[in-house]
């Protein structure tokens, strides 16, 4: 009975696991189960403190189809007031994927705020390589991003 059942949950995985790969949700969060955008760091936090801050629970708000985690209230008013402002370019994904045609989790310690826009990197050295042609990979993740989106 137990080879049944493993079989069958296996069979559903492997059959329902095209369509999540297909699937680009237009925000980043960290797994399936958690809809918490950007590793809960505080998007705020990255302009008004120049800094990674950690969100909290007690301070969140929902936006596209997302959980945002805020340090403070006056950051979760913040961000309400003005999402678009706040909010990563390329729904918190790595630019430099996205730069390069694909999406990719981020660690949100490598972001960088450029002419005011904040953006995040899957990684501390990938954000090195995004860094050494910035406006580049600017330019062509502003080109592939409505494409990647039109695949969801």
């Amino acid at each position: 009975m137990k080879r049944v059942v493993l079989s069958w949950v296996v069979g559903v995985l492997v059959a329902l696991s095209p369509l999540a790969a297909a699937a680009i949700d237009p925000i980043y969060s960290a797994g399936f189960f958690s809809p918490v955008a950007i590793d809960g760091a505080d998007p705020v936090a990255y302009f008004t403190d120049s800094a990674y801050v950690a969100g909290s629970g007690t301070h969140s708000a929902e936006w596209n189809g997302a959980t945002w985690h805020f340090a403070s209230a006056q950051n979760r008013m913040a961000f309400l007031k003005e999402p678009d402002r706040y909010a990563p370019q390329y729904g918190g994904y790595c630019a430099y994927a996205v730069g390069n045609g694909y999406t990719a989790s981020i660690d949100p310690k490598a972001w960088r705020i450029v002419d005011g826009k904040l953006y995040l990197n899957y990684s501390r050295s990938v954000q090195k390589k995004w860094e050494a042609e910035r406006a580049d990979y600017i330019a062509k993740a502003d080109a592939n991003w409505p494409g990647l989106l039109a695949n969801d």
